[in-house]
Order: C-alpha cells, then structure tokens, then sequence
C-alpha cells in the first residue's frame, strides 16, 4: 500500500465520519438556538432545559438513523478489510 491510498482511505474516514455526526451535531445547535431565543424572551434561564431537549433529539436521530450509520460504518470497515488483503 502507496501513500496515495493510505491518504485516500484517510480522506474517507474523514468524510465518513463528518457524514454520520452532521445529522446530530446539526439538530442538537439547531435545538440549542431555538431554545436560547425561547429562554431570552421569556427570561427563564434553566440550563437542563436546553440540555434535555438536545439529549431526546440526538436520542432521536440515533433511533431513526442509527441503522444508516451502522450500515455505513460496516461498508467502510469491509472495504478496509478488502483493502488490507489484497
């Protein structure tokens, strides 16, 4: 294995992983803004509030999309594996 394909493989893992976090990290900001301007014009300022509500979505996006992720860590681990033994 040339130094090309250990930086391409490298590149992917890259692009693998900021593909399954994206769908988490993206929903639970978006959910940490709508409830900073929830808690800014109502004057509440309870920290759990924000953080329970982010901990169900990322909750949520590992219930609907976790057999996605899995399905695409387990096609990059086997192209590895193939890599590997060839």
């Amino acid at each position: 294995m040339d130094t090309t394909q250990v930086m391409d493989q490298l590149r992917e893992a890259v692009g693998i992983a900021i593909k399954l976090a994206a769908p988490m990290l993206l929903l639970s900001m978006l959910v940490g803004v709508v409830v900073a301007i929830f808690q800014a014009v109502t004057q509440i300022h309870e920290q759990s509030i924000g953080f329970a509500l982010k901990l169900i979505v990322v909750i949520a996006v590992l219930l609907l999309a976790g057999g996605w992720m899995l399905d695409t860590l387990q096609d990059y681990t086997y192209g590895i594996f193939q890599l590997i033994a060839s």
